[in-house]
């Protein structure tokens, strides 16, 4: 009696979880359908619905056939495909490490996708589309790795995604290095980036699709051992499943699928964090979507109505001419970064700043030693640079110049060589200082300008007013970028506040930022010059090049400023990075103190990047160092960070234009690849 009483009470449940996924099923099913219709009429040629079908049925125009046959019909397909595939990946990857941020966006895969890439086309050597995509899944893979390797993969938190997200910033800054020194092997590579549906007949889609589908088929095989890592480590080893295995093959294949896509079609960024994220609220409510083999196709479902969706949205919103221009990646990009900084607010993470910094405390001969090392490295690479270039230069020359007597052509050297040597040097000087500010108030070893979204919010401040105002000149310029920068900082911060500003949440949110504004700067150079990826590049990759005097006043002023006002409230700063209790007992105003910090260390980030671009990671990098050197009191540790910034950043400049002249790299390329891998290890460092 007891089963025939339970039997009819489980069936209802099991039917209506039945029916409410089919019906979920034939909706999404119905919305792509819909969406692919209305891509297909999209576009700059009068093509409407009956010559659509008239070209399907082979008694269409020739001219319109060959649009619908050639361009539409492949660039939808492949939108489908793109769509599919990268949903698929996201939401086995988001099982198999149990972490809700994880997608081939957060674990650098399609950054170690384009590093492969851009190498291979570097060498000159002309690949088959299938080749490619074995290149772009070797190195997709191989970042997985590094930040697999690196974060581990415990639930719950996001040092997985911090992983991903600085490694995806040194792969990045490297292959941007490779497109500026190769321009003519590379030309199209950073259009491609951006990630574009658009296709030149089925070639592509067909030679992708095995691909694909091998991938899908692997996962579905492997979907309940991967259910079973839901349960925990323990609980799926007691079942029997060898966890490590699965793991691993789990994302070989989601490398795989996101390479296909990469290969078809360029960096699509965040499909692969949306659309589990959208399906998730689904399986709470229809329970054979919590299952992985019937919840991958309804994902991939929806990761192909989210780039099919943004297609169709940036053509009817951006005129028709000019969105032909504009990379479906971008919309893309702009709207996963919007879901990584909601993710970011609600996802628990407690990590709180390494006590060694705390404790550490030097003598003052310590400290007088390396003031004086660091003055005289300073004076040392200052010298270098003035000197070294594209034309050598003696400092006799450099003398006659200072008094007026130097030649027609030392004269024109030094005048374009001095204000780029200075704007370095005061840049790095701001930068750390900035990063002092921010590390201290926040109490967090991983924030900097440049992690936490300001320099890339005073960076599309920048470029915005440049692209809208033809004669924008210094001040204007600076203005401009700090309000772009403070706009991210209110933001950053006013998000990261809920829980206190030691969590991590603070850097994925500023992650999100920074994401943001890189998709909304390309967006602008292409809709402003599409034909001009140089500009934006030169700007993103921190160049000195073109820099005037004037240019360099306002950074020399604000910096001025600040140095002095970190000498006078030091003990503020010593009392407010140790901890919530001590300065409020002490009688410190403790909220408006560290509002007055932030804001002169959005500016600092501001003046730096109108002068120099954006440099990343010396905020990171040169308060770490002075801490480490001298010790945690703020008397000390900014004139270090301030003096270690700036040879920091002009020995990367000099470095930049000299070694590979008369071709030249950014100084933030070169600063992004040494703060890459010094995150990196903060972040292992913090994890034990």
């Amino acid at each position: 009696m007891a089963v025939t009483a339970t039997t009819p009470a489980t069936r209802p449940s099991a039917v209506t979880s039945r029916t409410g996924a089919a019906v979920v099923t034939v909706a999404l099913v119905l919305l792509v359908a819909a969406l692919a219709i209305v891509d297909i009429a999209q576009g700059t040629a009068a093509v409407g619905p009956a010559q659509v079908w008239k070209a399907l049925t082979g008694r269409a125009d020739p001219a319109d056939a060959s649009v619908v046959i050639a361009s539409r019909l492949p660039r939808m397909t492949a939108g489908l495909l793109v769509g599919a595939v990268l949903g698929m990946a996201g939401a086995a990857l988001q099982t198999v490490s149990r972490n809700v941020l994880a997608s081939p966006d957060t674990l650098a895969v399609n950054a170690g996708s384009y590093l492969a890439l851009g190498l291979a086309t570097v060498t000159g050597v002309s690949l088959p589309l299938f080749a490619s995509s074995g290149v772009a899944f070797a190195g997709g893979l191989a970042a997985a790795a590094v930040v697999l390797g690196l974060s581990g993969l415990g639930a719950g938190t996001v040092r997985l995604v911090l992983a991903g997200s600085a490694l995806t910033f040194g792969l990045t800054a490297v292959t941007e290095g490779l497109l500026l020194l190769f321009p003519r092997q590379t030309e199209g590579l950073y259009q491609w980036n951006q990630g574009s549906i658009a296709q030149n007949g089925f070639d592509g889609v067909l030679q992708m699709a095995p691909i694909c589908l091998a991938g899908l088929v692997g996962l579905l095989l492997v979907a309940r051992r991967m259910d079973a890592l839901a349960l925990g480590d323990d609980a799926a080893r007691g079942l029997g499943v060898k966890v490590r295995a699965t793991r691993v093959t789990a994302v070989v294949l989601s490398a795989l699928l996101s390479a296909a896509a990469v290969t078809l079609a360029g960096p699509i960024g965040f499909v692969g964090l949306c659309a589990p994220a959208l399906v998730r609220p689904l399986a709470r409510r229809v329970r054979a979507f919590a299952r992985t083999r019937a919840g991958l196709p309804v994902t991939g479902l929806t990761g192909a109505a989210l780039v099919l969706g943004s297609d169709v949205l940036l053509r009817a919103v951006v005129p028709t001419d000019i969105s032909v221009a504009v990379p479906t990646g971008v919309v893309t990009s702009l709207v996963g970064a919007v879901f990584l900084i909601m993710m970011a607010t609600r996802v628990r993470d407690t990590a709180g700043a390494a006590a060694e910094d705390r404790l550490r405390v030097r003598s003052r001969k310590t400290f007088l030693t390396f003031t004086a090392v660091l003055v005289a490295a300073l004076v040392g690479v200052a010298i270098a640079a003035v000197l070294l270039g594209d034309n050598k230069l003696l400092l006799g020359d450099v003398a006659n110049w200072a008094q007026g007597r130097a030649g027609r052509a030392v004269t024109f050297v030094l005048d374009t060589r001095v204000p780029r040597v200075l704007a370095a040097l005061l840049a790095g000087g701001a930068l750390a200082l900035a990063g002092t500010l921010i590390q201290s108030v926040t109490r967090n070893p991983l924030a900097d300008p440049g992690v936490l979204g300001v320099s890339g919010g005073a960076a599309l401040g920048a470029v915005l007013l440049v692209t809208t105002v033809a004669e924008a000149g210094s001040w204007s310029m600076a203005g401009a970028a700090f309000v772009g920068a403070a706009f991210s900082a209110v933001l950053v911060f006013g998000l990261a506040a809920r829980g206190g500003f030691r969590q991590n949440r603070l850097v994925l949110v500023g992650f999100g930022f920074a994401t943001g504004a890189t998709a909304l700067i390309s967006l602008l150079i292409v809709l402003t010059d599409p034909f001009n990826a140089t500009k934006a590049l030169t700007w993103l990759s921190g160049s000195t090049y073109g820099r005037t005097l004037p240019d360099v006043a306002p950074l020399a002023a604000v910096l001025t400023v600040g140095v002095l006002v970190a000498f006078v409230r030091r003990t503020e700063l010593d009392l407010v990075s140790l901890d919530e209790d001590t300065p409020r007992l002490l009688g410190l105003d403790l909220s408006r103190g560290r509002l007055g910090f932030l804001v002169l260390s959005v500016l600092l980030s501001a003046t730096a990047v109108a002068a120099a671009g954006t440099i990343g990671f010396v905020g990171l990098v040169a308060p770490h160092a002075a801490r480490g050197l001298v010790g945690r009191q703020h008397a000390r540790v900014v004139p270090v960070a301030v003096l270690f910034g700036a040879v920091l950043v002009c020995a990367a400049d000099l470095v930049g234009r000299t070694v590979i002249a008369p071709a030249q790299l950014g100084a933030g390329l070169m600063t992004a690849v040494i703060g890459t891998p010094y995150f990196l290890h903060l972040l292992v460092r913090s994890r034990r």
